[in-house]
């Protein structure tokens, strides 16, 4: 075992983008936050859970992928918007839209369109929407005229397909928020490469949703490529054991070192 240390310098953005960098073009990272007692929601929202730090993390992981995956549910519970313009990290988005889109998975629609995360989001990163085939096609036709809709599946949507569509789309780097139930899903697809989890020093209480739910899946190893703390919170790193022989650059360093920082990093409204 090893204590971390106290007295490490502070980590500012770029710093915490080198740390977070994608190891390959096509990778889906999953950000969570959960209470030290394995909540994954305080009230049905991650806010609770969440501060400053956490907010400022979010921010950077946001800057660095080409596209946000989240569930209809939790676009909804949480008040999703189009993603904002951080002018501060401006430069990580160098060739490639200011802010990435949104791609919410929903296989009902049942999608308010006069919502801002489709009314307000720009034309370089239009909302996108992933439902299936067997989604009702007279609200695939509402929602297209406010969004760009992917059809990835039959009688349910197909994650795998999807996240290749969205690869057509050039939008490889993939930033999974969830909720539970998408984050469960993608895991039980295989498709998890790594997991950024925030451990926020508070005890929920029982009766609490954990950060997967739906149905079970077989237990997956991973490896702690790296842990930086700030004010109580830990930020983990988790790889995909089947994922480490592919990692390369800042990837890699960051699963050979074990950082021992405080880091100022933030996870922000939507």
């Amino acid at each position: 075992m090893r204590q971390l240390a106290d007295d490490a310098a502070d980590l500012d953005g770029p710093r915490l983008a080198e740390l977070y960098a994608y190891p390959r073009p096509h990778w889906l990272r999953a950000n969570m936050v959960a209470s030290a007692d394995g909540a994954g929601s305080l009230g049905g929202l991650s806010a609770g859970l969440s501060a400053a730090a956490d907010r400022r993390l979010f921010v950077v992981l946001r800057a660095l992928c080409d596209v946000v995956l989240v569930g209809a549910g939790t676009a909804r519970t949480e008040g999703y918007r189009p993603a904002r313009r951080r002018p501060e990290l401006a430069g990580l988005r160098a060739g490639r839209t200011p802010t990435p889109p949104i791609a919410l998975v929903t296989r009902s629609l049942d999608l308010d369109v006069d919502a801002a995360l489709f009314t307000a989001a720009p034309a370089a990163a239009r909302t996108i929407v992933i439902t299936c085939a067997a989604s009702p096609a007279a609200r695939r036709a509402a929602v297209a005229r406010v969004a760009d809709v992917l059809v990835a599946g039959g009688d349910a949507v197909d994650l795998k397909e999807a996240v290749a569509a969205l690869a057509e789309r050039g939008l490889g780097r993939v930033l999974c928020e969830g909720g539970p139930h998408l984050l469960g899903d993608v895991a039980a697809a295989g498709l998890l490469d790594e997991l950024c989890l925030t451990i926020s020093p508070l005890l929920a209480g029982p009766g609490q949703s954990r950060i997967t739910a739906g149905p079970a899946f077989p237990a997956r190893p991973m490896s702690l490529a790296h842990v930086l703390r700030d004010d109580g919170f830990l930020f983990c790193r988790y790889l995909a054991d089947n994922r480490l022989s592919s990692r390369t650059n800042s990837g890699d360093c960051a699963g050979k070192r074990r950082i021992r920082g405080r880091s100022a990093i933030r996870r922000p409204n939507c």
